[in-house]
């Protein structure tokens, strides 16, 4: 019987790692800074995410191997720059699962009308949710697929539900409310969307960019997927068309019914403010919740294999790469759980200071993966790649630069000295927990584990 993810798995596995509570929570952000150019915005945004998930489809059929951007990078640039991309994606994706699943729990103690801030109640809700996420992994592919296939579905039947419905209310009542953003006044009475320039529109699209973020991810675990260097470079565009109908249809439609409920709810799920009918703001909120936990079952497969992947090249001990009888990589689980539990906690659940180490990852994984397919497409990397890959100078080559040139400024364009910094009432300071977290992360950890590794070689 054949346990690994076949081609629609793998589409839905793209759209289980991607829809999580971004959709559902942040869109109002975006309307602040964008107003009426934010489908556009997301467009936009669509159109950068699906440019680096072609470079990373390339990637993935010339190299079959787990891992994703570590097994890119090792390939193309050797031993050492993929050793640094994987240590330092394994623990962004692990501080991000932690974050993710902070979402969740606070959804969860949000519907039981109980303190979604209390420390000890996210605690125990969080060490809840982990075991149940480790249970399902020790039930094996055929279950994780299963209800990861599941889970998927039922959060687009909800957003689905979502766009339908909306449709309905604009045919119905006939009123269009999406131009009354350009009237929203903040506390002071000024307009609150300001002028739209290009600074704008690139951190408006950096924002809405971050919903569709998780494709970089899906790659990871590609050993336990259907000839992947056929499949991935499939599932991975169709998977990212499918989300950016979806995300432009839910933004326009909410903008449409109540834009002023998506700008100014308190809610935690912003969308469920946007309907009066009751029968749909529970779908809302329950399809929020899906989708959140689905989302955590996807980070759940592809987290701990990236540590599995590093393992299997004899970069760090052995035991990270053994696999239990229901064929998960178990320490490489346990270690991932702990990470994405400790973090958060240091943290006190904030999640603003946790997102920005993450976010650093993700972007070094934008230029090293574009870069990487061009080599294997020149013949110029320093391991061996798949001798049957098709080659495609399109995909291969001017993909990939377009990618480069985005990732690069965008990155330029980034408010580096706003996310590394507090507003409180004495004023601005400097974030000091994810300073020292990005030099522990990027810095200390992966230089330790470096000659940890070449000491061990060495005996």
């Amino acid at each position: 019987m054949n346990k690994k993810l076949g081609f629609w798995s793998i589409v839905l596995l793209t759209i289980n790692s991607i829809i999580g509570s971004g959709i559902f929570i942040s869109p109002g952000s975006v309307v602040k800074m964008a107003g009426t150019y934010t489908p556009i915005v997301y467009v936009a945004a669509a159109i950068f995410a699906s440019l680096l998930a072609l470079s990373f489809s390339s990637a993935a059929k010339y190299v079959s191997k787990g891992g994703a951007a570590y097994a890119y990078s090792r390939t193309a640039f050797g031993r050492n720059v993929g050793f640094y991309v994987g240590i330092t994606r394994f623990i962004a994706a692990s501080i991000a699962w932690g974050v993710m699943a902070t979402s969740v729990v606070k959804t969860v103690l949000a519907i039981m009308k109980l303190d979604s801030s209390n420390f000890g109640l996210l605690t125990l809700g969080f060490i809840i949710l982990m075991l149940l996420l480790l249970v399902i992994n020790l039930l094996g592919p055929k279950v994780f697929a299963l209800i990861n296939n599941l889970s998927t579905i039922g959060k687009l039947l909800a957003l689905l539900t979502i766009i339908i419905f909306g449709i309905y209310i604009l045919i119905s009542t006939g009123a269009n409310h999406f131009l009354d953003v350009n009237n929203f006044q903040n506390v002071n009475g000024q307009p609150l969307i300001s002028s739209f320039n290009t600074s704008t529109f690139v951190m408006a699209t950096i924002t809405a960019f971050y919903a569709l973020n998780g494709f970089e991810s899906i790659a990871s675990g590609s050993n336990d997927m259907q000839k992947p260097e056929k499949n991935l470079p499939k599932a991975l565009p169709l998977g990212m068309l499918i989300i950016a109908l979806i995300y432009i249809g839910i933004v326009s439609i909410s903008m449409m019914i109540n834009p002023h409920a998506l700008v100014f709810s308190n809610q935690v799920v912003a969308l469920v403010d946007i309907f009066d009918n009751g029968i749909v703001k529970n779908i809302v909120l329950y399809g929020a919740l899906i989708s959140m936990f689905g989302i955590n079952v996807a980070s759940s497969f592809h987290t701990p294999r990236v540590l599995e992947a590093i393992a299997k090249e004899k970069q760090i001990p052995a035991i990270f790469a053994k696999r239990n009888k229901q064929d998960i990589p178990l320490t490489s689980f346990i270690v991932t759980i702990v990470i994405a539990i400790v973090i958060p906690m240091a943290f006190q659940y904030n999640m603003t200071n946790i997102i920005i180490i993450s976010t650093i990852s993700r972007f070094v994984q934008f230029i090293v993966v574009p870069l990487s397919v061009i080599m294997f497409f020149y013949g110029k990397n320093s391991e061996k790649t798949i001798s049957t890959a098709k080659k495609n100078i399109l995909t291969d080559v001017f993909v990939p630069i377009i990618s480069l040139f985005l990732t690069v400024f965008l990155l330029i364009k980034f408010d580096w000295i706003g996310q590394f910094s507090i507003a409180d009432a004495t004023g601005s300071h400097l974030n000091l927990y994810a300073i020292f977290a990005m030099i522990i992360g990027y810095v200390i950890l992966p230089i330790t584990l470096y000659f940890f590794n070449r000491h061990s070689n060495t005996n």
